[in-house]
């Protein structure tokens, strides 16, 4: 490590470490160690450590302004040939990215005071949320793929903690059992890959995977089963076909945790992807799995959100969607583009989700049908959703506008399939947007809704702050810039996004709501709508095949044990038992016939012997 570096960069280090503290510091409150003055004092630890990985980044930030990208490393374990460090790549990028987990991760908790202001296991969350913190600040400041790998499986962990954070409701441990084993899956593919690379390069480090793989070229069907490995870890965090179903399920955890799931968790995973590209230029399976996998995605996840009655669950499918379209600019080569479209879509996104939380909050509901007529009674969260649902759609002069122009202007000669599955998704967006607004918060007030008063300050101060920020996005990404000019995109390529998001605003406001009949009394539009409200019928499709074959195999397993190893084990027991006696019924107890059987056996047996030598 270079000691000539400032001290900020030196100990850049401890911001991943600073969430972790966190998550210790909230121990005894958590535990009960501690009962006397509540759990709040570990909420508190929780958001001055927070704060002060926000301010850490920032001066970070400032230095490599000034002095370019740094590398650390640090060797931790070596035996033999194995070398295992851990590295720190501190380019603007990777900062840029880090500054969003700490900053969002420190809006979020100011956020929850309020939304678990009556929870008696604050301290809890506050330490799982810091160790949700500390995972993913390890992960987008990693330059290692074996503690990249390390960190995604904290993050399995932590999801997994989260979403089960109420685990005396039984349908909230059903979706914390199924969101971990889904991610688990992607999680052991990974693991395959990086067990291979580290068995053939010798190295973890990405720089010299990327020099390995210019070197040395494997076989077709090697290097394309190596890019299969390599992306399925980044498909099962970022909720992508066919392992979307985890995010969905895992809107049964409290808000703030979904807040930070669908913005910076899963752009944690693609900033993995970002950093596998290289690896995959031997293998144009992969690239061709994640153009497919993230159209699939892009387009599926914004159908299945427009028949969503429930709120958390509409905005979920349409980070499936987002991300989708991630993907295809990552699978493209347009890794610049990608991260703006990240930075865009975590902003926005988190806000949305915070507008979420205040009507679930206020209203302990969350189904649609039964919501409406709030925009008069809740201004600030009104706001947030209007700004929130504008940043994630093409509308000038929001964030995914510029972002949705650069990546059409860039695809378009070369991919027009992909730049229209851009328009076609951002269409479908701002109709599912503009349908949850008038749900919500247009029409006359239902019963739920008609004392509902806006949310405390420690809920609305995020929102409006977030709403801020978001609006000088465009701002913002000028500053960033990674693309020469952030608006270098055709006039037609402009008025295409624009018309698009417009005509998907028109389509939702035209679009016929009944609360009293949520399922269509046309037959036609009824199926239609049920295919699309049970994700094409996806978990049944999953039900018939892969969970029945894991199931007939468990059963056969399990008759295999109890038939034949038991009844091997068993037979065994009872001929012992048999043979034991029929041995008792010659134990006489005289010594005399004793002796005599002994010298009987050894004359034979010398007798034996003898023969068998003469």
């Amino acid at each position: 490590m270079p000691t000539a570096l400032p001290l900020p960069l030196q100990t850049v280090w401890l911001i991943p470490v600073y969430g972790f503290a966190g998550m210790v510091l909230s121990l005894p409150w958590a535990t009960g160690w501690i009962k006397r003055n509540g759990p709040r004092p570990a909420a508190y630890l929780n958001l001055l450590i927070t704060l002060v990985a926000v301010v850490h980044g920032s001066i970070v930030i400032g230095e490599v302004l000034e002095l370019g990208p740094q590398h650390l490393s640090f060797g931790w374990f070596q035996v033999a040939d194995l070398d295992l460090r851990i590295g720190f790549d501190l380019s603007l990028i990777n900062l840029a990215a880090l500054e969003l987990v700490t900053f969002m991760s420190f809006i979020c908790q100011v956020f929850a005071l309020g939304y678990l202001d009556k929870e008696w296991a604050l301290a809890r969350f506050y330490g799982l949320v810091g160790f949700f913190e500390g995972a993913m600040s390890g992960v987008v400041l990693s330059s290692n793929l074996f503690m990249s790998y390390f960190l995604l499986e904290m993050l399995t962990l932590s999801t997994y903690l989260l979403v089960g954070f109420w685990y005396a409701q039984p349908l909230v441990i059903t979706a914390a059992r199924d969101a971990f084993l889904t991610k688990r899956v992607g999680d052991v593919l990974l693991l395959m890959g990086v067990v291979c690379l580290s068995a053939w390069a010798g190295s973890m480090e990405f720089t010299d995977l990327y020099a390995w793989s210019a070197q040395h070229k494997l076989a077709p069907l090697t290097s394309n089963l190596l890019g299969l490995a390599l992306i399925a870890g980044p498909m099962g965090k970022c909720a992508q076909f066919p392992m979307h179903l985890w995010l969905d399920e895992a809107m049964e955890g409290p808000n703030p945790a979904s807040i930070l799931r669908n913005s910076v968790v899963v752009t944690c995973g693609a900033l993995v992807l970002i950093k596998l590209m290289p690896l995959l230029q031997q293998a144009p399976l992969a690239t061709t799995v994640l153009l497919s996998v993230g159209a699939v995605s892009a387009i599926g996840g914004a159908l299945v959100a427009i028949a969503q009655v429930d709120l958390k669950r509409a905005c979920s499918y349409l980070t499936t969607s987002y991300l989708g379209l991630v993907f295809i600019a990552i699978a493209l080569q347009q890794p610049a583009i990608a991260i703006l479209m990240l930075l865009a879509h975590g902003l926005a996104k988190a806000l949305l989700f915070m507008s979420v939380g205040s009507v679930i909050a206020t209203t302990n509901c969350q189904d649609i049908t039964e919501l409406g007529g709030m925009a008069s009674r809740m201004p600030a969260t009104t706001l947030a959703f209007l700004v929130g649902s504008a940043g994630l759609v093409g509308f000038l002069p929001l964030g995914c506008y510029w972002c949705y122009g650069i990546i059409v202007e860039s695809i378009k000669a070369t991919s027009p399939l992909m730049a229209a599955v851009f328009i076609i998704t951002n269409f479908l967006t701002a109709l599912n947007l503009t349908r949850l607004f008038r749900s919500v918060f247009m029409g006359k007030s239902m019963p739920k809704t008609r004392r509902t008063p806006e949310v405390n300050w420690l809920m609305a101060l995020p929102m409006v702050s977030l709403s801020v920020i978001v609006v000088l996005l465009p701002w913002i990404m000028a500053l960033l810039d990674p693309i020469p000019g952030i608006n270098s995109f055709s006039l037609p390529v402009a008025a295409l996004v624009f018309s698009s998001g417009l005509i998907g605003l028109v389509s939702g406001s035209l679009l016929h709501l009944d609360s009293f009949w949520s399922r269509s009394r046309t037959q036609s539009l009824r199926v239609l709508q049920d295919l699309l409200a049970l994700d094409f019928y996806t978990p049944d499709i999953y039900r018939s095949t892969i969970v029945a074959f894991v199931a007939g195999l468990a059963r056969l397993a399990n008759w295999f044990d109890q038939a034949v190893v038991n009844g091997f084990v068993n037979g065994i027991g009872r001929l012992s038992l048999i043979t034991a006696e029929g041995l008792r019924q010659g134990v006489s107890g005289q010594l005399q016939s004793y002796v005599l059987t002994l010298i009987v056996a050894i004359i034979l047996l010398l007798t034996v012997v003898q023969f068998w030598y003469s």
